[in-house]
C-alpha cells in the first residue's frame, strides 16, 4: 500500500505544481509517469492497467471533441459569441448576455471550448466600447463552470461522473439544472455588487459597431449544427432508444465528420489527445491506489453516507481539493470513495461541488485558466487576488445553494 500511496501523492503533486524548477513535468506527463510507475512497481499488471481505463468516458470525450472541432472550424463559436454580445445595449446588459450565453452553451457543449471562443470577442467588445474587461472575463469563466454543471456533457468531470454513476442524461439534468440556474442568478448578483460602478456607465460606441470578425462557413453550419442538436435530443432519450451516451457521441462524431466536408485529418487534429492521455493516466493511478487499499484510510475519516452530512462532506472536500489539483483530478480521486454508496445523492453532490468549487481560484478549473491565458495573449491581466475576491463569495454562496437544492430534492423524493 505504501508504494501505491507514494506514487499517488507524487503524481498529484506533479498535477498540482507543474512549474517546479528543473523538473520537466506538466499535468499529462505527471499522470502518464504515475501510471507507468504503478505498472513498473507491480501495483498493477499491464492488463489490469488497461482494464482500469474507463473507455466509456474516453469515448464520450472523444465524440464530443470531434463535434466541437467541426463546430469550431465552421465558425460556430465565433458566430455565437458575436451574435450574443451584439444583443447588449449597455454594460449591464452586456454582463447579462455574457453570463447567460456562456452558461447556456456551456451546459450542452464542453465549457472549455465555449470560453476559448467567447474570450476574444468579449475582449474586442470591451476594447471597442472602452470598458474594463476584467469583470466580464471573470463573469465568463464562472458562468462557464456554473452552466456546465447542468448536464453530463457540460464538462469532463461530469462526463466521468455520469458514466461511472450510471445516472441517465435526463435524470442528471433534472437533478443539477436547478443548481446551475440558481447559481447563475447568484453570480449575476455578486458581479453587480462587486462592479456596480463599472456597469452603471454607458457605451461610448454603439454595439452595432462591433466588427463581424468571424468567418462562417454557412454550408458547414447547416450540415453540422442539426447533427449536434439531434445528438443532444438523443442524449435525453438514450434509455428509450437503447443506446448509451458514449455510443451516441461516437456515432454523431462519425456522421458529422462524413457530412461536414472538412478534411478528416483537420477535424481529428482538433481533438485534445493530450487530455485523453491525461484521463487514461489518472484512471490507472486511481485504480492502483484503490487496489492497494489507499482509499480505505479516507473512508474511515470522511462521511460518505447519502444524507446531509455526506453531501456537506463531499462539497467541502471538493471545494478545497479543487484549488490544488483542479476539478477533474479531484473527481477521479473522489469516485472510489463514493462508488459503493447506494443511490445518486453523493454522485450529484460531487458533480455540484467539484464544478462550483472550481470558481474559487484561477487554477480551480481549466475554463478559468483558458480565459486568463487568452486575456494575457491580448495584454489584459486578470489579477489572481481579484479573481479570488469574487470567486470566494461566488463559490461559498453557490455551493451552499447547491447543497440546499440537493437536500431539498432528496427530501421531496426527486433525488434517489
Amino acid at each position: 500500500m505504501l508504494t501505491a500511496a507514494i506514487i499517488l501523492a507524487l503524481s498529484y503533486l506533479g498535477v498540482a505544481f507543474t512549474r517546479l524548477p528543473r523538473v520537466n513535468v506538466d499535468r499529462p506527463s505527471a499522470a502518464f509517469t504515475g501510471a507507468v510507475l504503478m505498472i513498473v512497481f507491480g501495483v498493477l499488471s499491464f492488463d489490469e492497467a488497461v482494464r482500469a481505463i474507463d473507455f466509456n468516458t474516453i469515448a464520450l470525450l472523444l465524440g464530443m471533441m470531434v463535434l466541437v472541432s467541426v463546430l469550431q472550424q465552421a465558425g460556430f463559436f465565433t458566430m455565437l459569441a458575436v451574435k450574443s454580445v451584439t444583443l447588449a445595449g449597455s454594460p449591464r446588459k452586456l454582463l447579462l448576455v455574457v453570463i447567460g450565453a456562456t452558461a447556456l452553451f456551456s451546459a450542452f457543449l464542453v465549457n472549455d471550448a465555449v470560453v476559448l471562443f467567447f474570450t476574444p470577442v468579449i475582449l474586442q467588445t470591451c476594447r471597442l466600447m472602452k470598458l474594463k474587461p476584467v469583470p466580464y472575463l471573470i463573469a465568463e469563466a464562472m458562468a462557464a463552470n456554473i452552466g456546465s454543471a447542468a448536464t453530463i456533457v457540460g464538462n469532463p468531470q461530469n462526463m466521468l461522473i455520469g458514466i461511472k454513476s450510471g445516472i441517465t442524461f435526463g435524470h442528471f439534468f433534472m437533478y443539477l439544472a436547478p443548481v446551475a440556474l440558481v447559481s447563475t442568478f447568484i453570480l449575476i448578483g455578486v458581479m453587480y455588487a462587486f462592479y456596480r460602478d463599472d456597469f452603471s456607465r454607458k457605451f461610448t460606441v454603439g454595439v452595432e459597431a462591433l466588427p463581424k470578425t468571424g468567418i462562417y462557413d454557412v454550408q458547414a453550419l447547416w450540415r453540422s449544427v442539426p447533427i449536434v442538436g439531434l445528438t443532444l435530443v438523443m442524449f435525453f432519450i438514450s434509455t428509450f432508444i437503447g443506446l448509451s451516451i458514449p455510443v451516441i457521441a461516437l456515432a454523431s462524431a462519425a456522421l458529422v465528420m462524413l457530412v461536414s466536408k472538412f478534411r478528416p485529418s483537420r477535424i481529428i487534429g482538433g481533438v485534445d489527445w493530450v487530455l485523453l492521455l491525461f484521463f487514461a493516466g489518472l484512471f490507472i493511478i486511481i485504480e492502483g491506489a484503490h487496489k492497494a487499499g489507499v482509499f480505505n484510510l479516507v473512508l474511515e475519516h470522511v462521511a460518505v453516507t447519502p444524507d446531509i452530512r455526506g453531501i456537506l462532506s463531499v462539497n467541502v472536500f471538493s471545494v478545497l481539493v479543487s484549488q490544488v489539483v483542479s476539478n477533474v483530478p479531484l473527481t477521479m480521486l473522489a469516485i472510489p470513495v463514493i462508488t459503493n454508496v447506494p443511490g445518486d445523492v453523493l454522485w450529484v453532490a460531487l458533480a455540484s461541488g467539484a464544478t462550483l468549487g472550481g470558481n474559487m481560484t484561477i487554477i480551480g478549473a481549466v475554463a478559468n485558466i483558458i480565459v486568463v491565458e487568452g486575456a494575457a495573449r491580448e495584454n489584459v491581466s486578470v489579477p489572481f487576488m481579484e479573481f479570488l475576491k469574487v470567486g470566494l463569495v461566488v463559490t461559498v454562496l453557490t455551493v451552499l445553494a447547491g447543497v440546499a437544492v440537493i437536500v431539498g430534492e432528496q427530501a421531496l423524493g426527486i433525488l434517489r
